[in-house]
């Protein structure tokens, strides 16, 4: 009873949640209906319901097939080199950022580094598309103004995973920035003017109360970071690459991609996104664990 009319005294707030929850209900698990696919030889013309049922045969043909594996590896490889370059960026660019007093200058380099992340994946392919062309891109006129010659980025397998890892930092290390910037925002001004009359440097004031006080903040999103370990951009991968890197650039998305749509084979590659899910709910719920065990927080 209660219960009950703590729920009509409260039922305003209440409300509030139905826009939310239709929106989870809609987009999020009502389509989780379609994971029958990957149990099934799918049938377009047939459906869901129409399909014949095979079990875990595309499971199989999944784990048997060595272009998967060279997938997998690939889609590791980028998002751990992601994870370890990027990762740490956006907090110093945070902790620069908070040590900026001119508010006009800091304004103006706040601009400059979120500007990137308002941009498409198009915009920002075609972008470094002609930067690095090797017929009249600005990077490879300097090459051969230093006497070296011009090099085929986007098509060479060398080098195809550090311009990932590149643009991907220079589109999104400033939006990622943001939520460091907030969490400092947070920190009580009055441990800065205790260790200020204690001596402190900015610069010891920045080790010793700014990144300590971020902490929480970083290790949740290090745990949801690491829970889209197997998402290594594929709307990035897919403006830019092609098939002469499919070597090093061919992840778990644009496989998908490619044989669901490309070859239609829609079981098979329901049955790869399946895979990918449940590895990124398995290694969210492992970091978190790990996290409340040595470090003693976590997400829940």
């Amino acid at each position: 009873m209660h219960k009950a009319r703590y729920f009509y005294s409260h039922w305003e707030l209440y409300a509030m949640l139905i826009p939310g929850v239709a929106f989870l209900l809609l987009f999020k698990y009502t389509p989780m209906y379609g994971i029958l696919i990957a149990f099934q030889d799918f049938n377009i013309f047939g459906g869901i319901t129409g399909s014949e049922w095979i079990g875990l045969e595309q499971f199989r043909k999944l784990f048997h097939s060595d272009e998967f594996y060279q997938v997998f590896r690939n889609t590791l490889l980028i998002s751990l080199y992601k994870i370890v370059i990027l990762f740490p960026i956006p907090i110093v660019v945070a902790l620069l950022l908070n040590e900026i007093r001119r508010m006009i200058f800091k304004r103006v380099v706040q601009t400059i580094v979120y500007l990137p992340h308002f941009l498409s994946w198009v915009i920002i392919a075609g972008l470094f598309v002609n930067l690095l062309s090797t017929s009249n891109g600005l990077v490879n006129q300097i090459i051969e103004l230093l006497g070296g010659t011009p090099i085929s980025f986007l098509i060479d397998n060398a080098y195809f995973r550090s311009i990932l890892v590149f643009t991907a930092g220079w589109k999104e290390t400033g939006w990622n920035a943001i939520v460091f910037i907030a969490a400092i925002a947070g920190i009580e001004q009055e441990q800065y003017e205790a260790a200020s009359i204690d001596g402190a440097g900015r610069i010891k004031q920045m080790l010793l109360i700014t990144l300590p006080g971020i902490v929480p903040v970083i290790i949740l999103m290090f745990i949801l970071r690491i829970g889209h370990l197997l998402d290594a951009g594929t709307e990035q991968i897919l403006t830019m690459y092609n098939p002469l890197v499919y070597e090093t650039g061919d992840v778990i998305g644009t496989f998908v991609y490619r044989i669901g749509l490309g070859q239609m084979d829609y079981s098979f590659s329901t049955a790869v996104g399946l895979f990918n899910s449940v590895v990124g709910f398995v290694i969210i719920i492992l970091g978190n664990a790990l996290s409340r065990k040595y470090a003693g927080r976590s997400i829940w």
